[in-house]
Parts: structure tokens; sequence; C-alpha cells
């Protein structure tokens, strides 16, 4: 774990969250440092037990929740936050996603996720790359870290993970009717060996003029800059 925790700048002033704290082994290591406080996250009601039996720190601020279902806007009071997870693998988006909602409130962090996931998120074009990939760049910078193999854990588990790191990004390129936006990106993205303009039939894009060039090209060969300038076009026209 030396590795998340060189990752990420902290000290006494620190804030850190940890979302699934399991048995405690990323926990302790973060309170082997000096850091403010730790909010932990936990959905299991035995771990919680266990953590509290086990770990005497009044730093340690521990929550029985589901991260999902939190109210996040409590995270303002101490904000910024470090943040600093073993993602629970089936979960990983929906929690991503809360990152994006509240990014406001989020310092930098390291996660381990499936590696995939990870490669999702960094892909820039080819397989692989699509809606996600465009919509977490957009929002923060990320850099691969280690990459653990199913050895590292107990069981192990049948895929590798990755250590990655995040931060928000401080002002995002202004996108015009924001929300509209992704929507149409996971439309571009619906069949990825399809054209744009193949993608978009059907759709109140269909007979709208755009950039030729452009919708005749695959969505996975199109960057954000491009994607953004067709987007820019049919909402002008």
């Amino acid at each position: 774990m030396h590795i998340m925790l060189d990752a990420v700048r902290i000290d006494t002033s620190t804030n850190v969250l940890e979302i699934g704290c399991g048995d405690g082994f990323l926990t302790r290591a973060i309170l082997r440092n000096p850091i403010a406080r730790l909010r932990v996250y936990e959905i299991d009601e035995e771990w919680v037990g266990y953590i509290k039996d086990t770990i005497q720190d009044n730093r340690l601020d521990l929550h029985h929740a589901n991260f999902l279902d939190v109210d996040l806007d409590e995270l303002q009071k101490d904000a910024p936050w470090t943040v600093l997870a073993n993602l629970p693998y089936q979960v990983s988006f929906p929690i991503l996603y809360r990152f994006q909602e509240y990014r406001r409130f989020l310092k930098e962090g390291v996660i381990m996720v499936q590696e995939e996931v990870a490669q999702k998120i960094i892909k820039t074009s080819g397989r692989g790359y699509g809606f996600a990939s465009l919509f977490f760049q957009h929002y923060f910078s990320w850099q691969l870290l280690e990459k653990v193999p199913p050895s590292a854990f107990k069981p192990p588990p049948k895929v590798f993970s990755r250590l990655l790191y995040f931060k928000p990004i401080e002002h995002p390129t202004p996108i015009e009717r924001e929300e509209e936006f992704w929507k149409f990106i996971k439309i571009c993205f619906r069949q990825p060996r399809r054209t744009l303009r193949n993608n978009l039939k059907g759709t109140v894009y269909e007979n709208v003029s755009a950039l030729d060039d452009l919708m005749a090209l695959r969505a996975q060969q199109l960057d954000m800059a491009q994607l953004l300038a067709v987007w820019n076009k049919l909402i002008l026209d």
C-alpha cells in the first residue's frame, strides 16, 4: 500500500476518504501517517463491528453506510478530501460517477480498480474507448500506477487490478447543454463499429446538417474536441 500512499500528498492537515474498508488493512496503513482525519464508509455491519473493536484512533470517523446512498453534501464541512480506496469491483463505476458529481469536495486520490476498468478510463482511441473514457477524462486527470496480480489477494480474484491516481480538473472545457451532450455521446458509441451518422439515425439528430467528414467516421476514431465540434454544429443548426 506504500505506492498508494506515496502517490498523494499527506500531512497533518489532510482529510482522507476511504470507501469499503473491509478488514481494515488499508485503514491501518493510512492511520500510520500524520493525517487530520479518516472518514470511512463501510456497508458490511460485521466489518464495521470488527474495525470498531480493533482500531482505536480518534482520527477515525467510521460510517456504517452504502457510499452510493449517502448524502455527500456532508463532505463539504471538512473538504477537500484525499481519496484512498480499494473500490468494490461490482460498483466501481457508480462510485466514480459520485466522485464526478461531488468533485468540488475532492483534492486528489488513488483507487484500486479492476484492470479493465482502469484501461477504459484512460483510453483515448480504439477498443475499449468510449463514453466512460470521455466522461471521466473531461472532469479528472488520470495516471496509471502499479498493476496488481491476483496473487496479491486472498482469495485471489480472476482478474488483475490496477492502482489509479486521479485529480479533479479545476476548470473543465465548458460544454453547451452539458447533460444533453453526454446523452448524445452515449448514442454515438451505441454501436462502436457503426459510423456516427448511422448511430444517430432514428434520433433527434438524424436529419441535422453536421460535419460530413466527421459524421462518416466511427465514434472510436474521434477525440473529445472532434465530438464537441459535431455537437456544437448540431445544436447551432
